[in-house]
This record gives C-alpha cells, structure tokens and sequence, in this order.
C-alpha cells in the first residue's frame, strides 16, 4: 500500500467506476432538492432517494457519485473524536435495476486491492447472517478466505428506511484489520468487535425486498445496489493515520489555523480540540455557502451560522482575536478546486457571505459577553455563585456560547454552571429536532399515475417544431381510473404518445389548447409530467363523446405559447445580466415562467439597489435590440460543459442535454421553449424585485405587449395625479414638490396651534394630578393630536414636576384609531417602567404595546374604554 492523497482516491474511484460504465455525476448541492425530509444533504444515497424508489428515472442505470455530505447530530463530539466530522465526501457506486450482488462485490474488491492495493490479507467481510448468497457470492465468486466472512445481524447488516417501510435489505461491509497495537487483546477478535482493531470501510447495501406494512418482505423485481465509502476515512488507511485531521487535505487546512493563532499542534490537547473543530467547520460552512446557503436563525441557514460562530468562539480561545475566517476559507478553496469547481467560481461572494458573517458575529459575542456578566452578578448576590442551566443554553442557543466558554467565563469570578439543567435543556433541544424531522420522513414512494397499467411508456414531445398534430388518444384517466371513454363536462387525464404540449417543467408551466375530434372538443386546462416522464394532459371535455383510440388533432394555444416563449428567453437574459452586475456566484433558486410575466429567484446577500436594477434591465433591452439569434443543440453533457454553458447545480441531467445559446451573450442547459431571435422579445421591464427567504432574491418581469400595457397604465396614473394636483405633465415633479412643502408648513402651523392650545391647560392638568403613593399620576385625553406634540407637553410635565407619571390618550376622530402614551419621572425608575403600565392600559381597550422605561407608546381598540384603562393604570401603580 502507497500513500496517496485524498484528491486523488476520488478521482481514482470516479475513473474507475467510469470504466466500469457508470455514469459519473457530479456531487449535488448540499441543498435538497424536492425532499422536504433532509434539511442538508447526509448520505451519498440522498440525492438519488427518487430513482430508488422508481419515483424518477435514472439518467443511467449505473451511476457513480462523490456526495458532499453534511451532518450535525454529533456535533459535540466533532474535534474531541478522530473520526467525527460535520462535512464529509461520501464515495458511492448505484445500480438501478442493472447489477447486482455479483458485480458490487467484485467492482468493490477490485478497487480496494488492485487500485488501492490494499493487502488482502488484512481485508475481513461482513454479511447479514441470513444472506448465504452474498456469503457464497464474496467466497467462491470474489475468492475471500471463509476464515474472514463474517456473518452479522440485522442491526449491523440490514439497511430499512427509517419509517420501517418500503425498499431495503441486506448489507455487507469490507473491514481491514488495523493490527493487534489497536484491539482487546481477545484471540477471536473479528469485525464486530467494540474495540478499535477492525475499521470498516465500505458498504454495499443490496436493495432487494420491499417491506410490507404488515412487517412481510416482498421481493423487488428490479433488485438495486447502493454503496457508501467514506473518502476521508479511506485517506486515513491510505495515508497510515489514525485521525482524519491528520489527512492531507485537513491537515493543509489545519496548519493555516496554527500559522494564524501561533499555536502548535500536538502540544496542548485542549487547544488540539480547538484547533480541530476550527478546520472541520471552516471546511463544511465553505462548502455550504458555495452552495448558496447563507447565515440566518431558521433551517439550513442556522446550521450554517451555529458552524460559523463556533468556529469563531474557539479562535478566541486559541488567541485569535482578528479577522481569520477567509484566509481559511481560501485555503478550503485551492485544497478542494480539483475536485469542486464551483469553489472557485463562487470565491468572492463565499468570502463577502463569510466576512458579514464574522464581523456580525463578533458584535453579537460582546453582546453575550455582557450578558453572561450579568449571570454572574445575579448568582453572586444569591450567595449559591451557580449559574442558572437555563441561563447558560440561552447564551449557547442564542448567542453561540458554548457550555465549555460560559464555564470558564465563571470559574474565573469563582462560579459554576448548573451543568445538569443545561443538558435538560439541550435534550429538549434535540427532541424538538428530531420531532420537526420526523413529519417531514413519510415517503409516498408509490405514484397513483405510474403505477396505472398504462399503454404508453414514454411521451415523445414534437413541440419545439409543431404546435398542432394528429394522433391517438392511447389513454383516458377519470377519477385516478383507466376509462375507455369520458363525457362531456367530466374533468380527465389524457395520454398520447406524442405531443406538441409542453408539460410543466424547469420553472415553464405547461401549455394550454384545444383538442378536436370527428365528435368532440376539448378544452387542454394545463401538462404536467408523471413522475416516470409521462406527459398528462388535464382536460375537460366541452363537446361530446371521448373514447380510447380515437383519432384526434391536437393544437397549443399559440399565442400563450408565443408570450411564454418570451418570457422564458427573457430569463436567461436575465440571469447572465445579473451575473455581470452583481457578480459570478449569482445561481438560479427557482423560476415561474407564464404567458403574462417571469418570475426569477436567485441567491445574493442583499437587496439591489434602484441603480443596480436599472443596470440590469438595460442590459436585457439591449440584448433585445440586438438582435440575437436563440439556437438550440443537444449534445453529451461533457461537450455542454466544455462550450462553458451554464447548469443548475442540483439540476439531475442525463448523458445528453439541450443546451440553448442566445448569440455569444448567453449558454445554459434548458430544455424549455424560446423565440428564435432575442428582439422577437420585444421590451423588458422589471416591475419588482425584493427577499423571497434568507440569502434567496426575486425579481419579477414583463416582456412584450405586457410592457406596453405597463406604461400606457404608468401614463393613465400620470394622467390622474396631474388632474388632482392641477399640473401639466411636464411640470408635474415641480408641483408635487410644492405641495408637500406646502404640507409641512401647514403641519408646522398645526403643531405650533396645537402646542399653545396645549400649554394654556398645562397648569389645570398638572393641579388635576393624583397622589399615589410616593408618585403623582396625570391622565388625560386628547384628539387629533400629533405625537411629537404629546410628546413635548408629557416632558415639559416631568420638567416642572417631581415624582411624575403621565398617561395621555389620543383618538383620531377621522379614523377612530387609539394610542396611549406613558412618560416616568427618572427618579422613579427602575420601580416603575413605561412599557410596563402603558402595555396593562392597552390591553384595557384591547390593544398592546410597550417601549422604554422612561417613555413608551401602545396602540389601543375600544374608545369606550379610555376611562377604564386609565382606572387599570392607577390600579396598577398602586399594587407596585
């Protein structure tokens, strides 16, 4: 066995699987795509769940994967283990319905002992104990001694999704024997085993049952195979070490956190722990945020900023106190490029992400720094110096401090941390997690239209070429039924084997039309496609008798077709010119293409500014204007990605793709319907653009007639405005102008007749006051007042009086809105708070509010009630 790096065992894996004629596919986002399940990518096999269980076909029965992976269930134990990691590469080889046992063994074996060259002698096997085929399979087939198959159960080797039902079955597992130096000294030690000696590497799952719910196994007719091998797990047997921070690539990864914190490695274990979590989390939010994730406290986006902060928190345990974060993210980049293109395409915006990230995050941690303060202050005057569990998870949860920091934070002012409600609290944590988790698992593998014994296969679409042609009605589907004929006014499903409709697909909804025939007619409602690539065409039947076979002229409304077509082009326009204004790590998170207006998501970090929307729409028109002819090709997909056009990152492709060209301006993989020429578009115009999610912007357009329709209703307002503001068009912007200065001059003489008014009763109000207590308490009403005025009075109240509380009430007589105002004398604070009394007043009226002790504001409901909330207020302060 030879040293060899960890890029190169998986472009090693990668090329042989290809020789093995698999189809090798880039790994998928980290992002799930269509899995409400998976908050983040976890397993090799989690892209491909659909082809597994036939819910989507397969660009190839054999494929071969290297999936980023991301995991955070043990987060804890990342950098206190060897072998725990956050993200992880996860190598995998799949069958659909082609190969199975026989060959998974063999293409296993082959790999470990002739690519890898591992020694056979230290190679042992497991199989489930029941499955005597594998086990016959692995000795007579494969040639592996009996002496080192061992047979296991079913918790060790037989694989279940996790609900208990649907596809599953037996495993088997290669191990090597690391040496006696790492096992427990037993003489039958084998895998299975607890201790350390035997590390299990590889394993193939032989998908070939389908569990029942009432517990039976039903054979699959198509058997599958699903195997998983850790890369950085293997680069530790390759690389003869016994942690996967000690790896090539973390290790380059890891040496950058000790040049920046000038620490050594090796030398400190606690800040060892340190110095691994740093490495693995630098390494997972840097795959994350190239993927389009971005910092927020909700889903993926939490995990994300959870892995960034505590990355940030042990650099300061390890003394660094500056800025570090993209010089290690950097260092990820150009260890990974190989392998991870879209790392160094998407540089830049990884940094700008991780950089807002870092200096937020080190506003937050003085935040937290000042509250865990004021902990320590509360446990040392409860003489008992502990700090509260609960205190402590909300500084964890909250603000990123972990348990280990807040300890050392108080053992240094001679406290403690109720360690035992903290892990309460974590658990409830967790429980909450996995509750969340588990109502997203239900997989409705099974699709009422697929499993139809339908007469067609497959669906061939004519429609970039005809949107009218005639052919078979093949199949009739009523009310989730195979049907030979259907009514008139009955709701159905038609299926033809070719089609010029298109069906729902890459963000283009489908199209719409008329179906004809000798005896009726059809009204086509919308397209969809089946989850096995069938085209159904959603129809109501208008005139007639349908019946199956019937010859029938099927036509696309061409009009709506055309303004789709437009709208589509227009959002590749787009998406380029977005590029070239915001910067290359802009990607597509989702489109709606339709006849009246486009709709295009993309990830960015912040809002566009009016300027940068401005740019971006003249840079669409100008490519209208230009001219530019729309050309598609299909080709392979190497040759696609070779002509440098543009995929969706977590898109799933087949061998060939349709790659459309809009002159040398834009290329992208679309199998959508477009103009032939750029100017068939006709205008562009943006009419919004704002946040959809976190990290996640939406533009929405126009083109075409719509656009005309759009100014001539911006003229008709123009129009309007003018007429009311008595204003020529062209001098319209200077007379808008004058009316609001004339506004606020009015407002100002409103707000200086309001305040005399005011004052001339000031003295009455303030000898009206009630005593309480140590405090005096005015109340009034006023209406039509505005709040800075009330605002004024209230201080000028509290200047000229000692020991004051005053609550005022205003009604807009016009609207019949309700606000309060409370104002606290200083010297009554903190006793009495305003947000406190103005809130107990609101609720009086049906409202709510709160604010500052000293002043606050609360709006309020039932007018009626304004004596009644000003009584709640006295009562209030009296039980003070």
């Amino acid at each position: 066995m030879e040293f060899m790096k960890a890029n190169d065992i998986r472009k090693k894996y990668l090329d042989f699987f290809k020789s093995k004629e698999h189809y090798v596919k880039n790994s998928f986002s980290l992002v799930p795509k269509n899995d409400k399940s998976l908050l983040l990518i976890n397993a090799g096999m989690a892209p491909l769940k659909n082809y597994f269980l036939g819910i989507e076909i397969p660009p190839s029965k054999r494929m071969a994967t290297c999936q980023k992976c991301v995991r955070t269930g043990d987060i804890e134990n990342v950098g206190r283990t060897a072998r725990h990691a956050t993200f992880f590469e996860m190598l995998g080889n799949f069958s659909f319905g082609d190969y199975f046992k026989k060959e998974a063994t063999s293409f296993a074996w082959e790999f470990v002992t002739k690519i890898l060259k591992l020694d056979e002698d230290k190679l042992w096997v497991t199989v489930y104990e029941e499955d005597d085929e594998a086990f016959d399979i692995w000795k007579n087939k494969v040639g592996v001694s009996e002496e080192r198959i061992v047979r296991l159960g079913k918790d060790d080797n037989f694989w279940e999704i996790g609900n208990g039902q649907g596809p599953c079955g037996p495993c088997s597992e290669i191990y090597i024997d690391r040496g006696k130096e790492y096992g427990c000294d037993d003489p039958n030690c084998k895998p299975g085993c607890d201790c350390d000696r035997f590390l299990e590497f590889w394993n193939l799952v032989f998908t070939q049952f389908d569990k029942q719910v009432d517990g039976s196994y039903k054979k699959l007719e198509h058997p599958n195979i699903d195997t998983g091998m850790g890369l950085e797990r293997m680069a530790c047997i390759m690389q003869g070490v016994d942690s996967i921070f000690d790896i090539d690539t973390m290790k380059q990864i890891r040496t950058k956190i000790c040049e920046i914190s000038g620490k050594k490695y090796n030398e400190n274990e606690k800040t060892d722990v340190s110095i691994r979590i740093i490495t693995d989390h630098l390494r997972a939010i840097t795959f994350m945020v190239s993927d389009g994730i971005v910092p927020s406290n909700e889903g993926r986006g939490y995990v994300l900023r959870r892995l960034a902060r505590r990355a940030i928190r042990h650099a300061k345990l390890i003394g660094i106190d500056k800025k570090f974060i993209n010089d290690v993210a950097n260092v990820v980049i150009d260890v990974y490029a190989d392998g991870y293109e879209d790392l160094v395409t998407n540089k830049d915006y990884i940094n700008k992400i991780l950089k807002m990230e870092e200096e937020k995050f080190n506003e937050t941690l003085d935040t937290g720094i000042n509250i865990l303060n004021a902990y320590i202050e509360d446990a040392v005057k409860n003489n008992d110096k502990k700090i509260k569990g609960e205190d402590a998870f909300k500084l964890y949860d909250t603000y990123g401090f972990p348990l280990e920091l807040t300890i050392e934070i108080a053992e240094e002012k001679n406290c403690s941390v109720d360690k035992e409600e903290f892990e309460n609290q974590m658990q409830q944590q967790r429980e909450r997690a996995r509750n969340a988790r588990a109502k997203g698992t239900d997989i409705g593998w099974k699709d009422e239209i697929s499993s139809l014994d339908l007469s067609v296969k497959n669906t061939e679409f004519v429609g970039y070429d005809s949107l009218e042609i005639e052919n078979s009605i093949q199949d009739i589907i009523f009310e989730k039924e195979i049907v030979d004929e259907a009514l008139q006014g009955q709701e159905v499903i038609l299926i033809f084997d070719r089609t010029p409709f298109y069906a729902e697909s890459g963000g283009q909804v489908g199209d719409i039309g008329q179906i004809s025939g000798e005896n009726f007619k059809i009204i086509v409602n919308d397209v969809k496609k089946s989850t096995n690539g069938l085209y159904l065409h959603h129809c109501t039947i208008e005139e007639g008798r349908v019946k199956k076979s019937e010859k029938a002229v099927l036509k696309v409304d061409k009009d709506i077709r055309f303004a789709t077509r437009r709208n589509h082009t227009a959002t590749h326009l787009l998406h380029k010119a977005l590029k070239i204004v915001l910067g290359d790590h802009i990607q597509q998170a989702g489109s709606l293409v339709s006849s009246d207006r486009l709709r295009f998501d993309f990830n960015h970090f912040s809002g566009m500014s009016k300027e940068e929307i401005s740019m971006v729409e003249k840079i669409v028109n100008e490519q209208i204007y230009n001219a530019l002819d729309v050309k598609t090709e299909v080709m392979s997909i190497e040759d696609a990605k070779n002509t440098g056009a543009m995929s969706l990152f977590d898109e799933k492709y087949g061998d060939m793709v349709r790659v459309l060209s809009i002159g040398d301006f834009s290329k992208e993989f679309c199998g959508g319907t477009h103009v032939t020429n750029s100017n068939d578009i006709g205008m562009f115009k943006i009419t919004s653009e704002g946040g959809v999610a976190s990290g996640v912007r939406r533009i929405e357009a126009i083109t075409g007639l719509k656009v005309y329709e759009y100014l001539l209703g911006e003229e008709c307002l123009i129009d309007t405005v003018s007429n009311i503001i008595k204003s020529s068009k062209e001098n319209i912007e200077k007379r808008i102008t004058e009316v609001v200065e004339e506004n606020k001059s009015l407002d100002k003489k409103l707000k200086q007749i309001q305040n005399e008014s005011a004052k001339n009763t000031l003295d009455t109000i303030i000898k009206n006051a009630k005593q309480i207590k140590d405090v005096k308490l005015i109340t009034y009403s006023y209406e039509n007042m505005q709040d800075d005025v009330l605002r004024d009075i209230m201080q000028e109240i509290i200047d000229k009086t000692e020991n004051i509380i005053v609550i005022f009430s205003n009604v807009i007589t016009e609207t019949g809105k309700l606000s309060f105002i409370c104002m606290v004398a200083k010297s009554l604070i903190p006793k009495y708070n305003a947000g406190k009394i103005v809130k107990e007043v609101a609720v009086t009226t049906g409202g709510n509010g709160g604010g500052k002790p000293n002043m606050a504001q609360a709006g309020g409901k039932d007018i009626s009630k304004i004596s009644e909330a000003f009584a709640k207020a006295k009562e209030f302060i009296e039980n003070i």
